[in-house]
Formats: C-alpha cells, structure tokens, sequence
C-alpha cells in the first residue's frame, strides 16, 4: 500500500488546498457545469484524506486492503475530482472534460472514474454503503477503515440516522463519517429549509464518538484524523463546521453559488483571490 505524500503536514496541505480550489473552478468554469459552493467547502476535508489519512495507492486502486473513501454529498464531485487526480488516479488533464460527452467526469460520482468507489449523488444512501463497507471489513481478511462524506443539508433524509444506528450496533470503530456543516443548501439555510440540530448531540445519542472541528483549521484537523479511531468499539464522527464557498470572498456563505458557473469576469477575480492569499492563508474561524 502506498504511503507516498500520505504524511504531508499541516501548511503543505493547505497550500495545495489553496491550489486545487483554483483547479475547481476553472473546470467548473471550462464545463459550464457545477457546484461550485459545496465543493469550495469540503475541499480541505479532502485535501486531507486523500494526502494525508487514506491508505491507498493509484498504481492499484483495487488493492483489497485499501481505505475506503464514500463522498455521499455526491454533487459536490468537482472537489473529489480535483484531489483524485492530484493523487494521480488519473491526468490533470481529463479535468477538462467535466461533463463532455464520454467523459468519465460527469455530474455525481461514478465507479466508471477511477479511485471513485460508488455511484452517489441520491443523497442520504452514502454512509448505508459505507457502513456496509466497514461491516465487511470485519468479515474478511482485510481489516481496511472507511470514510464518509455528508452534507449537513443530506441529514434530513432518514437512511442516514437507519445507518447510523446499525453502525453503532455493529460498533464499527473502522468507520469514520464526516458532515461537511456549511450550513447551507440549495435552497436557503438549513435550519429554515430542515433544521437537523442539535447535531453533536444526536450523535452522541446514536452511539457515535463525536468531534467538533473547524474544517478549515489544518492543524486541528490534522490532529483530529490522526487520533481517529476516537473510541474503541464506536464509529466515529467528525462535526466540521465549514464555509460554503470557502476562499473566495464573493462566494463565501452564499446559498446562491450552491450550483452557479462563474463568469469570465468571476473566474478572473477568484483565482487572482486565491493566488493573492497562497503564501498567506486566510485566518481560522467563521
């Protein structure tokens, strides 16, 4: 199993955190197609996953002891899309292809790409699959961990807390989900649109071992993946509170660029932001 570039530290992360979102947007930009804002805020989350936490190697993406990784946020595919070719599972160059006819890089996350694990898109059905995964990685002969990646918003539909309670059940300590809690969707805000709080609470109360992070905070998160699993005998869950539209000041915290292309005139402006703050990264906190 590969270990190259898995250990990067906190300041190279965010760095090519920095540069994957100018990545995203232009390929957003070049498809005509996207979400732009839900990409821009669980970018960092899989900056870290992908750089840093899951045992995989691109070389051999079946390999049978790999981790697992479910983005159930599925429409947020933009970000996984960067970050898998950044791990070289395919050419930074197919980027260009988002959703051109034949391409593999369409709308949701597809088993045809490679390093992708399974279709998603129809939100509240990832962490069923991922819990699954993980039930079968105590049943066979590889003990390989899982990751999740739900949207705050996604949390309205019921299979989510069905797994979360079979999870618990089964005390799978080698599943890890992750609520990317921008606090926004489609529609609005979701506490008017659904309001799902008290999150951490809920949690809990499913059986689950809980920790709240900024999910811009490198260094925390770092620390957060590292001493995962949290509990023994309990899955575990990261609470990260997150900006939608993150890096991009005119987009930061607008429900409106949850599915919006920018314009020429946008694209220009976001990525001359990105580049004026590479060196220096934005300060924590909301």
């Amino acid at each position: 199993m590969s270990t190259a570039d898995q250990r990067s530290g906190p300041a190279e992360l965010s760095r090519r955190a920095n540069r994957l979102r100018g990545r995203v947007l232009r390929a957003i930009h070049l498809a005509g197609a996207g979400h732009t804002g839900g990409s821009l805020s669980c970018l960092d989350l899989l900056t870290i996953l992908y750089h840093r936490v899951l045992r995989i190697d691109p070389a051999h993406p079946g390999d049978p002891a790999r981790d697992r990784y479910i983005q159930s946020k599925g429409h947020s595919v933009e970000a996984l899309y960067v970050v898998l070719a950044s791990r070289g599972f395919f050419p930074d160059a197919d980027l260009d292809t988002l959703c051109r006819y034949r391409s593999p890089l369409v709308g949701h996350p597809t088993r045809k790409t490679p390093g992708i694990e399974q279709n998603t898109g129809a939100l509240g059905h990832g962490l069923s699959v991922a819990a699954g995964m993980a039930l079968g990685a105590r049943l066979g002969p590889h003990p390989f961990n899982v990751y999740c990646l739900l949207g705050d918003g996604e949390l309205a539909e019921g299979s989510n807390w069905e797994a979360a309670l079979c999870a618990a059940h089964h005390r799978l300590d080698n599943l890890t989900a992750i609520i990317d809690h921008n606090g926004l969707q489609i529609t609005g805000a979701v506490r008017e649109v659904m309001n799902v709080e008290p999150l951490a609470d809920k949690w809990r109360a499913f059986g689950w071992e809980v920790r709240e992070v900024d999910g811009h905070d490198f260094e925390t998160l770092c620390g957060t993946f590292d001493a995962l699993p949290f509990a023994p005998g309990k899955p575990s869950l990261i609470l990260a509170h997150t900006i939608k539209g993150r890096g991009v000041s005119f987009m930061e915290n607008q429900a409106g660029w949850h599915h919006r292309v920018p314009k020429e005139d946008e694209l220009r402006a976001a990525l001359a932001e990105l580049e004026s703050t590479a060196a220096t990264p934005a300060p924590h906190g909301h």
